[in-house]
């Protein structure tokens, strides 16, 4: 073990850890990351300390290089020893381990019979039952407080037809066509899964001991998520997804109560807004939640509040936060909460009392996630830096300073390489706006060199870029690029009022923050200004396709799962919220749709642009990328079209991941001046 000990210097911005890789050693260094790298690296996930601050539990990923999937199982470290025991093998994967009150069961979800239910084991003799054979996935699983029950989530499809026919009678043994999908939402389908079946999810309970049929506690036309138990284990609190009675609405939800003897559910909220969340107090008294109050704004920042386990005494604990706080867990001692929050691209952990004072608890140029803290105040997370994908940690509550390093199964892979080094960039917009982003060198980098640029565009657009490790980056960076990413306006991280800099105007001086990047990256002396590549996904893509439309500064870019035309968009897309980014329907006023299409302006494209697509995706459809395409291709410009088969918005194979890597390289390759010395 080690104690981490992040590098910061204000006079270059330089953001480093010198827990791993010190910056001295960059030079040192003989290897490059390269494409097989990526088929060697680990990850660690889900860390959870015991109850009495004694173990921690955590899952370990690897490539199934045989099976073209990621595959992980499950792992128990005994702090004191350092001894770490496999629990799980095998080519499946496990997720989410709950540790039971006594310490001496676990559950956790697993693939391994064929699809994902729920398993418990004890851990003193590794005995492990499945206790579900559920026809559909659980979620959100709980422990009782006494150890006896298991709580979790299922979805429950609704049966019947909203226009129901008969057919006639056809011969018995008939073979018929497959019947007809008769639709009465707004919204039918999603990302990722395809149709959704109507219906809700509801919460159920199970026993512990003896598995078998699980009882169904709630039902009806709500949607229940997130249950947590009271401390006697009388009643169960949740969020209630209350659908809207107009398509365009925003949804709304509540915190409920259901009394386990009665199975009475009592609202504790009512106002419009999406409160959900619920997390009570040791002692039973309190309930934190999150939520705001329902606005027109383009996406909404989290607050954290605070009511009495009837609804009563509601306040604000934390509001006017730079991001949403995530990861909401009371102190042992009940005295507040703590939470993380991404802000400027760190994420560490605050606690805020019950009387409502922020405190922040650690502070480091990293990414902390994955907070587990046991009843003694030792702590059990996640962390991650630039040079550094995320490894286990621990620390104690009163010595927050003094993060250990636990385990790190990427530190064999990563030793020895040569990786791009990070400089902090902070710059004005055209309006005077203060833009954060990075830089990253190249890897071989040598100072009186120019290198090539690739400008790397976040989704979203409402996410932020942190300070983790990101493998694609440090790939280019191998391969003698910089590489620059920023936080635009839309970005989190930084308040709400950022966030509302697109509000109807995505995209437009997203742009401009960009440009000021890039002319900063520019500025620090080399980077060849001629010889800049730009690329980015889903909301990334949609810049990217715009950029192109709007300057001929960058040599090639690839466009990936854009946006290309929001008026064929809005109603082909998986859900009906993007309608509401707009302050028109599009049939009302269908310049303002276009005037905010990369479509509008192809006409100006001369940059040499790819696009990139999964030909099942249902967040922004093949048909978007496929308007770019034949547009450029009519226009005689230099192009082409990447299908990536059967994946969604996302990528879900490795080998693809890699593919997707390997085409952007080589269109970039192929447009690429050699370095200018």
């Amino acid at each position: 073990m080690r104690n981490l000990s992040p590098l910061f210097s204000a006079a270059v911005s330089l953001l480093a850890s010198a827990a791993l890789f010190p910056l001295a050693g960059f030079q040192q260094a003989e290897k490059l990351l390269d494409m097989d790298t990526y088929l060697e690296m680990e990850s660690v996930g889900s860390p959870r300390i015991s109850p009495d601050g004694d173990y921690i539990l955590f899952t370990r990923g690897s490539v199934d290089k045989m099976k073209d999937r990621n595959q992980s199982n499950l792992m128990l470290m005994d702090l004191e020893t350092e001894r770490i025991r496999e629990l799980t093998t095998g080519s499946f994967t496990v997720s989410s381990p709950i540790w039971s009150p006594d310490g001496t069961r676990i559950v956790f979800l697993s693939d391994r019979s064929g699809t994902n239910q729920i398993h418990m084991m004890w851990l003193d003799t590794r005995e492990t039952v499945q206790l579900t054979n559920l026809d559909r996935a659980p979620g959100g699983i709980r422990w009782s407080p006494d150890g006896t029950m298991i709580s979790f989530t299922m979805f429950i499809p609704e049966t019947g037809s909203p226009l129901p026919i008969k057919l006639p009678a056809f011969p018995r043994g008939a073979e018929l066509a497959k019947p007809a999908v008769v639709e009465d939402r707004i919204s039918w389908r999603s990302d990722g899964r395809g149709f959704n079946p109507k219906g809700t999810t509801q919460i159920f309970i199970i026993d512990s001991e003896l598995g078998g049929t699980p009882r169904q506690i709630t039902s009806g036309e709500e949607s229940h998520s997130n249950p947590r138990w009271s401390p006697d284990g009388t009643t169960l609190y949740f969020g209630g997804d209350i659908e809207p009675e107009e398509g365009y609405e925003r949804r709304n939800s509540e915190i409920h109560a259901i009394d386990l003897a009665t199975l009475e559910i009592t609202a504790l909220t009512d106002r419009l807004g999406p409160d959900s969340g619920p997390n009570v107090s040791p002692d039973g008294r309190w309930i934190a939640y999150t939520g705001y109050d329902q606005n027109e704004n383009y996406s909404n920042l989290s607050n954290l509040y605070l009511m009495d386990s009837q609804g009563g005494n509601k306040r604000l604990l934390a509001g006017d936060l730079p991001n949403s706080p995530g990861g909401v867990t009371w102190a042992p001692d009940g005295s507040g909460v703590h939470y993380t929050m991404g802000e400027e691209g760190a994420s560490n952990l605050y606690f805020v009392s019950r009387s409502g004072e922020i405190e922040k608890v650690t502070d480091g140029v990293h990414y902390l996630s994955g907070v587990s803290i046991a009843d003694d105040g030792r702590v059990a997370a996640l962390n991650s830096t630039f040079y550094r994908p995320n490894y286990l940690v621990t620390f104690d509550l009163d010595r927050p300073d003094d993060i250990t390093t636990l385990v790190d199964y990427n530190e064999d892979v990563l030793g020895d390489m040569q990786l791009g080094e990070v400089e902090e960039i902070w710059t004005e917009s055209s309006d005077g706006l203060p833009v954060q982003g990075w830089l990253m060198k190249p890897a071989n980098f040598e100072p009186g060199r120019e290198y090539p640029m690739l400008l790397w565009i976040h989704g979203g657009p409402v996410s932020m870029y942190t300070v983790r490790w990101n493998w694609n980056w440090q790939n280019f960076a191998a391969d003698g690029y910089a590489v620059l990413w920023m936080n635009p306006r839309g970005s989190t991280g930084y308040g709400q009022d950022f966030v509302n800099g697109i509000n109807y105007l995505y995209p437009g001086m997203d742009f401009d923050d960009l440009m000021a990047g890039v002319d900063a990256a520019i500025d620090r002396g080399f980077i060849d200004e001629d010889n800049l590549f730009v690329t980015g996904s889903s909301g990334g893509g949609v810049l990217t396709a715009w950029i192109v439309g709007h300057t001929d500064r960058f040599r090639a870019a690839v466009s990936q799962r854009p946006v290309i035309n929001w008026h064929s968009f809005v109603g082909t897309t998986d859900g009906d919220g993007w309608y509401r980014r707009f302050e028109s329907k599009p049939w009302e006023d269908p310049m303002e749709y276009a005037e905010r299409s990369p479509l509008h302006y192809v006409g100006n494209v001369t940059t040499p642009t790819m696009l990139l697509s999964g030909d099942a995706d249902l967040r922004t459809p093949i048909g978007q990328a496929e308007e770019f395409y034949r547009a450029l291709k009519v226009l005689n410009q230099e192009t082409m079209h990447v299908k990536i088969p059967d994946e969604y918005h996302g990528t879900r194979s490795v080998s693809h991941r890699i593919m997707i890597q390997l085409y952007l390289k080589a269109w970039f390759d192929k447009y690429r001046d050699k370095p200018i010395t």
